[in-house]
């Protein structure tokens, strides 16, 4: 295991992006067979994308690089827990393991707070701060039954 390697090279992105003013002091690398097969830094202030965090940034480039979306047998190496959004995309991708620095309560301490998402996770719906409101029954029925029955579809 070359974890130390691994972390570095994270915390190698999260300067270089940091300097460079591309966004926060986050970075993360995926390893697939002992190899980096992705790198990202924090960019969302220079894409102006609030998802281009630096795990979302590494998983895009291992998956484009690797032409795959599910990365089974990778892992990554981040400088700070995952945010929920972050978390729940590792999940879809199938991400055997996590390995981070800083945790939650420590990003927290310098501005990146995530706790009101993990609040609002735990409220019904209708207590949340953003509304959600379901439509048009029907109209989804009948795209997911196209969908069903698409014999050429790729399965994930």
């Amino acid at each position: 295991m070359k974890h130390k390697e691994w972390i570095d090279a994270a915390f190698e992105e999260a300067y270089k992006g940091m300097r460079n003013n591309a966004g926060g002091p986050f970075g993360a690398v995926v390893v697939l067979n002992n190899q980096i097969v992705g790198l990202g830094h924090n960019q969302v202030t220079s894409t102006h994308d609030p998802t281009a965090h630096a795990e979302m940034v590494a998983l895009r480039d291992a998956c484009k690089k690797l032409k795959q979306f599910h990365l089974v047998d990778a892992e990554i190496y981040t400088t700070s827990e995952p945010c929920p959004m972050c978390l729940a995309a590792l999940y879809w991708a199938n991400i055997k393991k996590i390995y981070y620095s800083t945790d939650k309560h420590q990003v927290a301490e310098i501005g990146f707070s995530d706790q009101f998402i993990y609040e609002q996770f735990k409220l019904p719906e209708e207590e949340r701060f953003i509304p959600i409101e379901q439509i048009d029954l029907e109209k989804g029925k009948a795209l997911f039954e196209e969908w069903r029955n698409k014999e050429d579809k790729t399965h994930y």
